[in-house]
């Protein structure tokens, strides 16, 4: 594999929004006995003759911290039940989902064909203890001739701080057609990761910053011919986990699957008790297809249409990079970036402008920090968002009374009010000192008291004269009941 197909767009961070769902783990902890400590209890009958009755049960003391890997090259996407509770559904090749928190003993893991509940690839118990982390990697390949058998590689994780300045990374070797590798650095071809064969691994630390690593058959004197290469950025304090992954030679195997190098950060990923962000997604371009939304790599919405709002998903609060793309065509980018999104905040992005080379208005992510506390019962919050892109400021007026609602707002402004609650029928005009500018449209919408809502002013104003056939319209999401 050469390095040009090793770049550094491939390297991939993950997390468990690859789901797009939050999910629990029902059912996964045993019921204890009267006693409930653990202990052997004596009871006094009315004879005075006293019975020794056994109250020692199995109940699990605390919590361990476990996420699923999908480094199966040839399976298909996944759904992982753990205690025969769904927390994982429709899982790629490639993804790393968050942590999560299960009560500690054995726990019965299944993994599944996504859908197919009687496809089992994989049905067993594993054993995890309190206050420790584990990553259950699905390895090796389905099917009869596989070279490598499907199983999960269950391995602990060591998520203890290294240092501020030193990161902490683990390479797996997963990949079922490679040989032993050495891993060296492209800048001194010093040695990483000396001889680490398939189902492997070993953690190394190093100074915090960018590396080439490349990845070469394993020699004595760790010189081999370089296989891949990949740019990684490592920041101090952190743990990461590196799974070589893939066919080496995919042309030769079941699945087109090409070696990749996908780089989990643990530290981030692990359950700490800090509260996640809340993001959904309004698709507002007039004139680009349906799309897939990616957020660290994973797939969270699928085939979204113009004019959709989601519901919020729960994601890990940090820098996230979120990629939009044609529905069904992950090659087909049409914005990819950092989006930052703090513990308990809600936020809303929105994908706005137009694509193609004479748009109007270029396609990008508005990010808006969303108010999704109740106002008092006979009271609205709404909130205006004009994302239409051929349309001037405009004013939003209440028909009932000329009264301004919203003055001026601009191409991906916003603006927000409180209403009593009750039936409106809003204008839409073009901005005037005085908000008596023409009417270019009016809506009804009914608002319910102790509600926050946010309506978007998008499509096209004159869609005859645009790249579309997308009329103005107004979008309106209830945000209090989205969360």
């Amino acid at each position: 594999m050469s390095s040009d197909t090793a770049e550094t767009s491939r390297r991939r961070v993950l997390f468990g929004i690859g789901t797009g769902l939050t999910v629990g783990l029902a059912g996964c902890a045993g019921d204890g006995g009267s006693g409930g400590d653990g202990t052997d209890t004596q009871t006094t009958t009315d004879a005075g003759t006293e019975t020794e009755t056994s109250t020692a049960t199995d109940t699990p003391m605390g919590n361990a911290s476990v996420r699923v890997a999908h480094m199966s090259p040839n399976a298909p996407n996944v759904d992982v039940y753990v205690d025969d509770s769904a927390v994982l559904e429709d899982v790629p090749f490639g993804a790393v989902s968050d942590y999560l928190d299960v009560p500690a003993g054995e726990r019965m893991v299944e993994i599944t064909a996504a859908g197919d509940r009687d496809t089992s690839v994989f049905s067993g118990a594993v054993p995890v203890e309190a206050e420790t982390a584990y990553t259950v990697a699905a390895i090796g390949e389905i099917g009869e001739e596989a070279d490598q058998p499907f199983e999960p590689l269950i391995l602990e994780d060591d998520n203890s701080d290294p240092g501020g300045e030193t990161a902490r990374v683990r390479l797996v070797h997963a990949s079922p057609d490679a040989p032993a590798v050495d891993v060296t650095l492209a800048s001194s071809g010093d040695a990483v990761y000396d001889g680490v064969a398939y189902g492997e691994s070993e953690y190394v630390e190093v100074p915090a910053g960018d590396y080439t690593l490349q990845v070469r058959g394993d020699t004595e004197s760790n010189d081999g011919d370089v296989a891949a290469e990949f740019d990684v950025s490592l920041a101090g304090g952190q743990v990461y986990t590196a799974f070589a992954a893939g066919y080496l030679s995919p042309d030769d195997e079941p699945a087109d699957t090409p070696f990749d190098l996908v780089v989990a950060q643990d530290t981030a990923g692990e359950s700490t008790g800090d509260d996640p962000a809340s993001v959904r997604v309004a698709h507002m371009s007039p004139n680009a297809p349906n799309v897939d939304v990616y957020v660290d790599g994973s797939a969270v919405l699928e085939d979204v249409p113009f004019g959709a709002v989601s519901d919020y998903l729960d994601v890990p609060a940090g820098s996230r990079t979120v990629e939009i793309t044609a529905a069904g065509d992950a090659e087909t980018s049409v914005f990819e970036g950092d989006v930052s999104v703090e513990s308990g905040q809600a936020y809303t992005i929105v994908a706005a402008g137009e694509i193609g080379e004479e748009a109007d208005e270029p396609f990008q992510p508005l990010v808006l920090s969303d108010d999704t506390a109740s106002p008092s019962d006979d009271t609205a919050r709404l909130r205006a968002v004009h994302v239409s892109p051929d349309a001037p400021a405009v004013d939003i007026t209440a028909a009932s009374s000329g009264d301004a609602l919203f003055d001026g707002v601009a191409y991906t402004e916003s603006g927000t009010v409180e209403v009593p609650a009750g039936d409106y029928t809003v204008q839409i005009r073009g901005d005037t000192e005085s908000n008596d500018g023409d009417v270019v449209a009016d809506f009804d919408v009914s608002l319910a008291g102790g509600q926050a809502y946010t309506a978007f002013a998008a499509g096209y104003l004159s869609p005859d004269d645009e790249p579309a056939d997308t009329p103005f319209d107004l979008v309106v999401a209830q945000d209090t009941g989205g969360m």
